[in-house]
């Protein structure tokens, strides 16, 4: 019995097989998705590897991973240092009920509110305000266009800031909406719910009639009871197309701090090609509309080979050689700027957080003139791989982002200034903060280029040679003004004397006239 006891004894040292004992005083709550306590810390351990977790086991993650030598634990022992969690499980872990603390040695995939991006109405709000502050700021990127210049799609007059279309949010906007409605009532609308992904609950509308439940929301509506609410875009009916498909653009935003603000933009995006030619007269047929996959695998015509998907370099070099060379370049800088507008339209608004990363999936439009429009944002962007390519892509993307949130030591360290080399960036491009183009200054002493001096010299000879001319008597068949300065001396003398002697003969004529009569 001493050695059972004994062997009790000693077991009672491993936290993680002895309950705790039920005639404790404090009873303290288990720590919960790999938080601490603030009362009482969870016992630290040398670590010799990365601990981590995550709540959806996709191949592209296990996979770096595994390669980096981590070791998988739940995710409710409190022993990771990297957490992959959902959305939900990330607003879980941040909510005012739960009275803990992350240890300075754990990361996680989400900010707090994180929200404030991905939910449509919450984003259009921020983009709204974002606007107005730069305008009261006096900011030359809040220039707008004259009062008679006709609104387009974004149904604004700003110059630079006009990066989504024309929304409104219902129920609370829906008056709004019915007058911009019948000043076009020939336009086409798309509505979407604010808090939904993968092309859940979208759909067209060309009629009033279709939004009967809005009209009657918005007569009693409250707003801090309404959590129901979607948004109304004005539909982009002239987006670029290829082979006769719409297409949009999924690209990849790596956000490491919102202040101040540190993103990069993964540099291998793809398409995603609707099955279907488009046709703006059906607005019905969502396999002509909407680009989600989770949409178009549907459709008997979906290719499971290709899964309708398009590599960012393809479309470059499409667009390059039907509109021109360099316009793929001016198209990526639109589409940096987009995306730099949008986040720091939610920083001032978004909780930083030094334990946090995000990963964004931008949904971006192109038009037939080459503008981009941002359509929204996903804060769990879809890991899950349809075809070959697009598990070899979705692989690189997780693998770039650990090298660049990872610190050198390897080890998550909430003191790290966030500030990766070179060398781990690799198909990352840092979003610099957006400015104007200055307008060149033509100074005095700059040293002209070779057409300048090419265009002068040219000149000079011709004045030269008009000279020439005018001194051997001949007569140009154009002459410049400027030229008529440089008549030589001599010159002028014999017009003189010419025009004299002319005046003399006429005297003369006049003088025989009254002696013959």
């Amino acid at each position: 019995m001493k050695s059972r006891f004994k062997k009790v004894k000693s077991s009672s040292n491993n936290r993680d097989v002895e309950p705790r004992s039920s005639s404790s005083k404090t009873k303290l709550p288990l720590p919960v998705f790999g938080l601490v306590s603030k009362e009482r810390p969870w016992p630290r351990k040398e670590r010799h590897c990365v601990y981590y977790s995550t709540d959806c086991d996709k191949t592209a993650l296990i996979n770096n991973f595994q390669k980096r030598g981590w070791h998988k634990v739940p995710a409710f022992d409190g022993e990771w240092n990297l957490y992959w969690a959902c959305a939900q499980n990330c607003r879980y872990i941040f909510g005012v009920d739960h009275p803990y603390r992350m240890r300075s040695d754990q990361m996680i995939n989400h900010f707090p509110n994180s929200m404030e991006l991905s939910r449509k109405d919450l984003l259009v709000k921020n983009i709204k305000r974002y606007r107005k502050d730069l305008e009261r700021k006096g900011d030359a990127l809040a220039e707008t266009h004259p009062n008679n210049t006709k609104l387009g799609i974004g149904g604004t007059r700003y110059m630079h800031l006009d990066i989504i279309p024309m929304t409104f949010v219902l129920p609370a906007d829906y008056n709004l909406f019915v007058e911009e409605f019948h000043k076009n009532p020939a336009s086409t609308w798309i509505v979407k719910p604010s808090d939904k992904s993968q092309g859940v609950g979208i759909y067209l509308i060309n009629k009033l009639s279709k939004l009967k439940r809005f009209a009657y929301e918005a007569r009693t509506f409250y707003p801090h009871f309404h959590r129901d609410t979607c948004v109304i875009s004005k539909y982009i009916d002239n987006p670029l197309l290829i082979g006769g498909k719409k297409f949009d653009l999924r690209l990849y935003v790596l956000v490491t701090t919102f202040n101040p603000i540190k993103a990069y933009l993964y540099n291998e995006g793809f398409c995603r090609f609707c099955t279907q030619r488009y046709d703006q007269t059906e607005i019905d047929n969502v396999f002509m509309h909407l680009t989600n996959v989770s949409i178009q695998k549907n459709n008997v015509e979906y290719n499971t080979i290709h899964g309708g998907k398009w590599s960012m370099q393809n479309l470059c070099l499409y667009l390059d050689s039907i509109r021109g060379e360099g316009v793929s370049k001016q198209l990526s800088r639109r589409i940096s700027e987009t995306i730099r507008h949008s986040l720091d339209a939610v920083a001032p608004v978004m909780a930083n957080d030094r334990h946090c990363f995000e990963v964004y999936g931008y949904d971006i439009i192109i038009d037939n003139n080459l503008k981009p429009w941002l359509i929204e944002i996903n804060t769990s962007p879809s890991i899950h791989s349809t075809t070959k390519n697009d598990c070899t892509l979705k692989t690189r993307l997780i693998d770039n982002v650990l090298d660049v949130v990872i610190p050198p030591s390897g080890m998550p360290d909430e003191r790290w200034t966030k500030t990766p080399s070179q060398d781990s960036l690799k198909n990352f491009t840092l979003l610099t903060p957006v400015e104007l183009p200055k307008p060149r200054k033509l100074s005095k002493l700059a040293t002209p280029t070779a057409a300048t001096a090419a265009a002068a010299a040219g000149t000079q000879r011709k004045n030269k040679s008009f000279v020439r001319r005018l001194v051997s008597g001949a007569n140009p068949i154009t002459a410049p003004n400027v030229a008529t300065r440089f008549k030589p001396a001599a010159m002028l003398k014999k017009q003189a004397q010419n025009k004299k002697s002319a005046d003399t003969k006429v005297k003369k004529s006049k003088v025989t006239k009254r002696v013959s009569k």
